[in-house]
């Protein structure tokens, strides 16, 4: 298989599916509908031309047997006056006459024949047209419900869809709210311990002057303490020195 060929039946084959989803099934049913009712005027139209020939051979037959007997007459009245040709050709005429008689016969009985098929063919079709008309309205009103009930799954398939986005979205904002709970409560934890006094910045001013006061207090009572030693007599202990305060030479608080 070619190339373009395979592509032609690639294309065909597309088109055909978009034909399929295309289709309206009520619009296919009531197409068919009207086809019928065409084949059945086309039908009623045939019967009708074969009644007409069949009234038009019907009247020629008519004609020509008022022609016989006119000149069955005529022949008589020239036998009885003496004029024997002209009753010969009057009765010449005669079965001529006949015989397109005659001739016609088959014709109308041809038309007999015609005019009875096509009469049981229309019956035939006028029964299938009704039981047609009955099950496409039928089969419109599955296809509606069928539609409708389509419509309707899609709706519920769109709102499952949505509770499913909103239960999402619920759970998301629970987890939200649950991590900024324990943030909170971790923040709180670490105030209550004193972890987070100096983030942002240092103590206050009268924290400054609380820690003041008590530095103060503890060079003091050093001082005292390195006094006595030093009136005792007794050399300054390790301890005190190693407080990281140097001794005052002479010199007073």
């Amino acid at each position: 298989m070619g190339l373009f060929q395979r592509a032609h039946d690639i294309v065909e084959a597309k088109a055909n599916r978009a034909l399929d989803a295309a289709e309206n099934p009520n619009e296919m049913l009531d197409l068919s509908y009207e086809k019928m009712l065409e084949q059945l005027t086309q039908v009623r139209r045939a019967l009708v031309d074969i009644a007409a020939s069949k009234k038009q051979i019907e009247l020629q037959e008519d004609q020509l047997r008022h022609s016989i007997d006119h000149l069955q007459d005529q022949a008589k009245a020239a036998l009885a006056a003496g004029k024997e040709d002209l009753a010969k050709e009057a009765l010449a005429r005669k079965a001529t006459a006949q015989g397109q008689i005659d001739g016609m016969e088959p014709q109308r009985q041809q038309l007999d024949e015609q005019e009875q098929k096509l009469t049981a063919t229309l019956n035939a079709l006028q029964t299938r047209v009704n039981a047609f008309r009955t099950q496409k309205e039928t089969m419109k009103a599955t296809y509606t419900a069928a539609k409708a009930s389509a419509s309707v799954n899609e709706s519920a398939a769109g709102i499952s869809k949505t509770f499913g986005d909103s239960g999402a979205a619920l759970q998301r904002a629970q987890d939200k709210i649950a991590s900024m709970q324990a943030r909170s409560g971790a923040l709180d934890e670490l105030l209550e311990s004193g972890a987070l006094e100096d983030v942002g910045g240092g103590d206050d001013d009268i924290q400054k002057e609380l820690d003041k006061v008590a530095s103060d207090s503890q060079v003091d009572q050093e001082l005292a303490a390195l006094k006595a030693q030093l009136g005792a007599g007794a050399p300054p202990q390790p301890e005190a020195l190693g407080s990281g305060s140097a001794p005052d030479q002479g010199g007073t608080s």
